[in-house]
């Protein structure tokens, strides 16, 4: 049985500078962009919210309309029982049922008129939530059209740059399975801690790329000797040398824009 190949450190490091290259290329494509995504997904949210809010308006109203058949019904039949009342006053022969009758017809009139003046609050409220539906409705055909237009503008951005992101994310994924996971997971710890996304920098000047703080020249013999991996102590960033970087940098040239 063969004997698989050990990897060299080496090799380790320039497959995680190459690695940094495609995702900080990755990273200049998705900058392209700005804030479009988000924007778009806002307005997405904000559609999504205000055709919610119409879908209750309108079941609100639906549900005052029944109030008012409801109200309108109950009108009828206090109106039903005032005529029955009356009718049966023509026929009584003391007075103390003609008061009793007398009370039912007033208790009648009375449901009349706090059923006439719910029907005109519920009409009242569904004057307003229509008003509110239609100015809504407005807001939506705005957002609507500024979502498209929004959408439109990302998606001119993103065709100038699709197929480049498609073999970028193709090689991004090769480059990741060469790395070991132990190597990869910190790669991508230190990606997501630092602001710009460089986990792997050269060493320029004497201090790692981006940083002020000068590294000892001892320390940078041992980066430039490629025996093990060495990471900055200001900013936990994977050091590399120089000559490594720019090798790499030409290599890679031809993924990369």
């Amino acid at each position: 049985m063969a004997k698989k190949k050990e990897v060299t450190v080496e090799e380790k490091l320039r497959a995680l500078y190459d690695l940094q290259l495609i995702d900080s290329r990755i990273d200049e494509i998705k900058n392209t962009r700005g804030e479009l995504p988000l924007e778009i997904e806002d307005l997405e949210d904000d559609i999504t919210g205000l055709n919610k809010r119409l879908d209750n308006y309108k079941v609100d109203i639906e549900n005052l309309n029944a109030s008012i058949t409801d109200k309108k019904q109950a009108i009828e039949e206090s109106n039903t029982l005032m005529k029955k009342y009356t009718e049966q006053q023509k026929n009584i022969r003391n007075n103390r049922e003609f008061d009793s009758l007398s009370k039912e017809v007033e208790y009648q009139e009375l449901e009349i008129e706090l059923a006439e003046k719910n029907i005109k609050e519920f009409q009242a409220k569904i004057a307003h939530k229509e008003e509110v539906i239609t100015g809504s409705k407005e807001k939506l055909t705005n957002l609507e059209t500024h979502l498209t237009h929004k959408k439109n503008e990302l998606k001119e951005i993103m065709s100038e740059t699709e197929k480049e992101e498609a073999v970028l994310n193709k090689k991004s994924n090769e480059f990741s399975a060469l790395i070991e996971d132990r190597l990869l997971q910190a790669y991508t710890r230190i990606r997501t801690n630092v602001r710009n996304g460089l986990a792997v920098v050269a060493v320029e000047r004497g201090a790692a790329a981006g940083s002020y703080f000068t590294i000892p020249p001892q320390r940078q013999m041992e980066i430039a000797m490629r025996k093990k991996i060495i990471t900055d102590e200001h900013s936990g960033r994977i050091l590399v040398d120089i000559e490594l970087a720019t090798e790499e940098k030409l290599k890679m040239s031809k993924f990369i824009s």
